[in-house]
């Protein structure tokens, strides 16, 4: 199926589930991996490494929850926070504190982002995480982009979950590690924690109109959406 008739069938769900995951692995192999793209995507020329039409129902995202305060774990060049600041700037709200545990003095100074050197799993990390939204004054977003293996996910998850405001988000990047041959190496990886996490935490559902946006995502299962 030529790739404008699959998104417009995906947009009206007339996509089988086998169909996406084929058009997921089509995506990334010849798009994404070998024409290099995925490394070379940059938001305002800074690296942000992240599936463009992700990268959209995120925008989208943001735009409906209006987060006071969105922590994203796993900063890496900093491309991503910068778009979520670029973000709130547009929306006039919100700011974002990102956590790694890699300097990169080339990462760009924005007033909205504050950068936290360390592990996001780290006691006193998370503790300082749980402040920050404590003292937000409004609605906490969650971005997990950091170590994607299961068992850091899930610790992750346990976490940060408990920070996510009711009606908010918390989106957990990357499942299509566990989908994709290319990384059979890197596997348990996010996909498993997901399912598990939505299993045993009602106040929280999968929400698929995300998900299935575009018929393509990194991230299956990743979008969370805490219930009101």
């Amino acid at each position: 199926m030529p790739l404008r008739k699959f998104a417009r069938a995906a947009a009206v769900g007339l996509v089988t589930r086998s169909g996406r995951s084929a058009i997921n692995r089509l995506f990334y192999r010849d798009l994404i991996v070998r024409t290099g793209n995925f490394a070379s995507i940059s938001w305002l020329g800074r690296p942000i490494w992240q599936n463009p039409l992700d990268l959209w129902t995120t925008q989208e995202t943001i735009a409906e929850v209006r987060p006071a305060l969105l922590i994203e774990t796993g900063t890496f060049k900093g491309g991503s926070a910068l778009f979520y600041a670029h973000l709130m700037d547009l929306l006039g709200q919100g700011r974002v504190v990102t956590i790694d545990i890699e300097d990169d003095p080339q990462r760009e100074d924005h007033p909205r982002i504050t950068y936290v050197k360390g592990s996001s799993t780290d006691p006193e990390i998370f503790e300082r995480m749980r402040r920050e939204a404590e003292e937000a004054g409004g609605p906490v977003m969650v971005i997990l982009d950091a170590d994607h293996s299961r068992d850091h996910v899930a610790r992750e998850l346990e976490l940060y979950g408990r920070l996510v405001t009711p009606g908010s988000y918390l989106l957990s990047q990357d499942g299509i590690i566990d989908k994709l041959e290319r990384f059979r190496h890197s596997r348990p990886g996010p996909l498993d924690a997901n399912r598990a996490f939505l299993e045993q935490h009602p106040e929280f559902e999968q929400n698929s109109v995300r998900n299935e946006r575009f018929g393509i995502t990194h991230h299956p299962l990743g979008w969370m959406r805490r219930r009101q």
